[in-house]
């Protein structure tokens, strides 16, 4: 590992991820803490690569939510912050995708 944080594979090629991958453990458990958040990740779980339009239409028939797309977009916001989801270009869609990796980093520490 060079010292700017990056791993080198050779010696002029540079990986695009930083090798220590630390999440903000204060944001996670801040995303966490909301429940529309929570079932936005159960929603995610159960069927990954969702449009915030999907997802709103989801959230609004299955759990009987009053909720707009804009209230669902700030709080998927919260939950990018925390690296709990990403967003990835899907042909002409945007799709959200559930990223479980600062999860399993949080509670390994505990469980190990």
């Amino acid at each position: 590992m060079q010292p700017n944080g990056y791993l080198y594979l050779t010696s002029n090629r540079r990986v695009a991820y930083t090798w220590d991958m630390n999440w903000d453990k204060d944001a996670i458990f801040k995303a966490l803490s909301d429940s529309t958040r929570r079932l936005i990740l159960d929603e995610l779980t159960e069927r990954n690569e969702l449009t915030l339009y999907e997802l709103t239409v989801r959230l609004i028939m299955k759990y009987d939510l009053a909720i707009s797309r804009q209230a669902i977009a700030k709080h998927l916001s919260v939950l990018e912050d925390a690296g709990l989801v990403k967003s990835k270009r899907k042909g002409k869609y945007r799709v959200i995708v559930f990223n479980n990796e600062p999860l399993k980093d949080l509670l390994k520490g505990w469980i190990e």
